[in-house]
């Protein structure tokens, strides 16, 4: 019997999945994914097309922006996008934490841009470096002055691996420090995921002879795929775990839960996830703030009440909060590094001017046109809207902001809507993952499966059938 039965075999014994839907899920494989890049990358014809006119700048050659140029090419009889990106590579940025596992190798997650983007859009090999959206243009960092009727903002998000002190970036690689999220896009490197890897192999080493201290960290703010820290913890545990080894592990996050989003995920990860490796402790509230490399220390922020004088008229007790700084040693380190917008978007009148959003593109949560100029949207993890900052999100994203684009630039109010899903394939262990789907209002599974249960099944498709889907559909504008 074929793996591909098997595999379905699997998925139709999983409680409450119909053939059906089993078809559906075995439907998005590589061949099917081939079968339909070779169709074209339009999901229409041109004679279906919008026949409605207006010069559009797409700023971000990342996943947003390359799903939004393609989606707006199919969708115009007479597209005229120009497309201002400096990246000539195009990395799969999800494969970095295959990478770090040993799943994958650098050559599995890099593309040419240059297969994506049409003959006919002109691309300009720049980054912006001012918005002027009162004016209706972009200056970008070589003095290049570029109008638009149309502006679509794509430019990602960036890593500040400066803000903790005593950290810099040619640190990552040494003395047991990692982060796989270390990667420069405008260059084509990933060298977080390699890098991951060879502290996987380290810290096995260390682990033969001892029961090293690992601490695995999460910012205090919004990052790219919220569940990468713990995806890094579980699987580094689990590489240890098959051949006999342990160490002590330490989670340190800026929250007071493991996911916060689905509590059904938190319950699975506290009571089944966590207690099968046995030597997990976690610190909440505790954001990394410094790193003594040599003395291999790492100093958080601890953020806490207590309770204070009682009041009698209130029948409650004053809190007090309390800051302290917590050192801990460490042998080996994961790093994820605080992230905010772009410093374009963040220093322009396109950013959200103060609150939690302040810096991130201020998009209306739904429709993700901008809230004060009408002719600006968003993708991507740049939009300041309360979820979404993974590629599933901005998938979800794409048909959104072109249909309310479209709607604008043929004179009618935007009505489609973002229901703000985001996805989170959840890796506890080697071959298993949950894949944590949920929206606005909780959890939202696109099959009838408990969102909460690690399966093989999901690590299967995130390994082998994600990443073809990624390059020939959803890069492509077919999904």
């Amino acid at each position: 019997m074929s793996k591909k039965i098997d595999f379905m075999d699997e998925i139709v014994n999983e409680k409450g999945m119909s053939r059906r839907d089993a078809l559906k899920f075995m439907g998005i494989s590589p061949i099917a994914a081939g079968v339909l890049a070779s169709a074209g990358s339009s999901t229409g014809t041109k004679a279906e097309a919008s026949s409605a006119e207006g010069k559009i700048v797409i700023v971000g050659g990342g996943a947003g922006g390359i799903m939004a140029m393609a989606r707006l090419h199919a969708a115009l009889s007479h597209p005229d996008i120009t497309l201002i990106a400096p990246n000539e590579k195009h990395l799969y940025q999800p494969g970095q934490v295959f990478m770090a596992a040993g799943e994958y190798t650098f050559e599995d997650i890099v593309k040419d841009n240059k297969e994506f983007i049409p003959d006919d859009v002109n691309w300009i090999k720049d980054e912006v470096k001012t918005f002027d959206p009162d004016n209706n243009k972009v200056i970008t960092r070589a003095g290049k002055e570029v109008s638009y009727d149309y502006l679509v903002v794509a430019t990602g998000l960036q890593y500040h691996y400066e803000w903790i002190e005593g950290l810099t970036k040619d640190m990552i690689g040494k003395n047991g420090i990692s982060s796989v999220y270390l990667n420069d896009p405008e260059a084509g490197t990933a060298d977080g995921g390699s890098i991951t890897w060879d502290w996987f192999n380290e810290l096995k080493e260390a682990a033969k002879n001892g029961k090293p201290k690992v601490i695995c960290t999460q910012p205090a703010t919004p990052i790219k795929c919220g569940g990468a820290p713990q995806k890094i913890l579980y699987l580094s545990d689990d590489y240890l775990k098959r051949d006999g080894l342990t160490a002590e592990f330490t989670f340190a996050t800026n929250g007071s839960k493991l996911f916060g989003a689905v509590p059904a995920v938190d319950k699975e990860l506290k009571e089944v996830v966590q207690p099968r490796y046995g030597n997990i402790t976690n610190k909440f509230k505790h954001n990394l703030i410094a790193i003594d490399a040599d003395k291999k220390i790492a100093t958080f922020e601890y953020k806490y009440e207590v309770k204070g004088e009682y009041d009698e008229d209130l029948e409650e007790y004053d809190m007090i909060k309390k800051v302290d700084r917590v050192e801990m040693p460490y042998d080996f380190i994961h790093i994820v590094p605080p992230m905010a917008g772009v410093d374009a978007v963040a220093n322009s009148k396109l950013a959200w001017q103060k609150g939690t959003g302040k810096g991130w593109l201020e998009v209306d949560q739904y429709t993700l046109q901008h809230r004060r100029y009408k002719n600006v949207f968003g993708i991507g993890d740049i939009c300041g809207v309360p979820k979404g900052k993974t590629g599933g999100s901005a998938r979800h994203h794409g048909p959104i902001m072109v249909a309310n684009l479209l709607a604008v630039m043929e004179g009618k109010e935007p009505k489609e809507k973002f229901d703000g899903y985001t996805v989170c394939p959840l890796k506890t262990q080697y071959g298993k993952i949950i894949l944590a789907e949920f929206n606005y209002k909780g959890a939202a599974p696109s099959f009838p499966l408990a969102v909460e249960q690690p399966r093989w099944m999901w690590w299967a498709f995130d390994l082998y059938m994600l990443k073809p889907m990624y390059w020939y559909l959803m890069m492509r504008g077919l999904m």
